[in-house]
């Protein structure tokens, strides 16, 4: 019983290390892909800073850096709860391991000395001669043979036993030693991370010798930021109203066929309300079997989509920031650094139900059934409104601003006219 305790212990470590083990290659993965992406941001600062003169696109890398660093150094806390997590679990079975050693041991050295005290051949023969019949005695030899087979599947034990805690101890060592390189780089994440904050300060310290011009700037850029978000909005309201107006004509025509079977059937007619039926949004969206396997499609999917472009970075999260320039903006979706010429792609299956020209930049929208997604500043399209798109497939190229040189796209995703943070819905990068 004891030993079939022992053997169970040691699958759930196994299975507990194995889930850890995927964790933890996840995050470094992750990790990896982080510090590429912050490595190139830093080639992109030196480039800039090399040519003498403080620019926006200076501030925006500055930006880029300072959310990417933030999110290894968060990386970095979840690898080392995880390593915690397994050193803790890894401890716990030392001790249990060296227990059970103790025990077996304990077990082996006694049957080592019963055998000790009755090797000679007369007591073994006295043993067999003393039963009452030959059953006894047929069983008796059993024993004193099975006896010698158990001695030595003890000592195999005790061996595998050993080797086992020999090699849970080395994991053990291993893992304090990952443990201790990460907090060393956390800690330098975390230098890095200051030093990148005062240069954003410099950054727009030396801005604000042209304050005029950064303002002007940033009006525009706020104004492209609020007539997007007020086409979205439009966008979204026409098609639940078109959505609503098609669900009502849907239902008086199911009422007026209801009224003409009864009357050739000589039945009274059905009883119509006296007031319309009040639907949600979300109901008049999902009217139709398409549009309601669509969302839940969508839905189903949440977490697995795909990104709007092939590469590229978050620079802006979903949510209310407050720029380096002190200005509080609310940013419903996310920014997402890319390369200049990047295509951007469809993450699901729908229908296109916006096209837009905003300020010099395009807006494309497509419905979900009850969902909308949302690309913004496009420097070209190649679909149209109305038409039915698929999972990656190219709505446009994304644009690069020319004040800044940076390129990135914006994307927003919405349940029926709520906006919803985005990276909750893709893929992990």
């Amino acid at each position: 019983m004891k030993l079939l305790k022992a053997v169970f212990l040691i699958i759930a470590v196994f299975i507990a290390v194995d889930v850890h083990a995927q964790s933890s290659a996840e995050l470094k993965r992750r990790r990896d892909k982080l510090s590429e992406e912050l490595e190139q941001l830093n080639k992109d600062y030196q480039e800039t800073a090399n040519n003498k003169k403080t620019t926006l696109k200076q501030l925006s890398i500055l930006k880029a850096q300072i959310n990417l660093r933030e999110e290894k150094i968060n990386v970095i806390n979840s690898e080392v709860r995880n390593l915690d997590n397994q050193i803790s679990e890894s401890n716990n079975t030392v001790h249990s391991l060296q227990s059970q050693l103790d025990q077996l041991k304990k077990e082996y050295a006694a049957m080592v000395l019963f055998a000790y005290r009755n090797q000679s051949a007369y007591n073994k023969l006295m043993f067999l001669f003393a039963s009452k019949d030959f059953n006894q005695a047929y069983k008796r030899l059993k024993y004193l043979q099975q006896f010698g087979t158990y001695r030595e599947r003890q000592a195999g034990y005790i061996q595998g036993t050993q080797k086992e805690l020999h090699v849970k101890i080395t994991e053990l060592d291993k893992t304090k030693q990952e443990k201790s390189t990460l907090l060393q780089d956390q800690e330098k994440e975390k230098a890095t991370l200051g030093k990148e904050k005062n240069n954003q300060v410099k950054v727009v310290s030396d801005l604000s010798e042209h304050q005029g011009q950064l303002k002007q700037q940033q009006r525009e850029v706020l104004a492209k930021i609020a007539k997007t978000n007020r086409e979205i909005a439009a966008t979204i309201r026409r098609e639940i109203e078109e959505a609503k107006r098609k669900a009502d004509a849907e239902a008086k025509e199911a009422a007026r066929i209801a009224a003409a079977k009864a009357k050739a059937e000589n039945r009274p007619a059905p009883v119509v309300a006296a007031k319309p039926v009040v639907r949600s949004e979300s109901s008049n969206l999902n009217a139709t079997p398409e549009a309601a396997k669509l969302s839940n499609d969508f839905l189903g999917n949440r977490g697995r989509l795909p990104w709007p472009v092939a590469n590229g970075a978050v620079t802006q999260g979903f949510g209310m920031y407050t720029s380096p320039e002190g200005i509080k903006i609310n940013n419903p979706g996310i920014d997402i650094r890319t390369n200049p010429g990047s295509a951007v792609r469809a993450v699901f299956d729908g229908t296109v139900v916006g096209v837009v020209d905003v300020s010099g930049t395009y807006l494309v929208m497509i419905r979900h059934g009850e969902y909308f997604t949302a690309y913004a500043n496009l420097r070209s399209v190649s679909v149209a409104k109305g038409q039915k798109v698929t999972t990656k497939q190219i709505l446009g190229v994304v644009a690069t601003d020319p004040s800044t040189g940076e390129t990135e796209a914006h994307f927003e995703v919405y349940k029926v006219s709520d906006a919803v943070n985005p990276k909750t819905w893709l893929a992990p990068n």
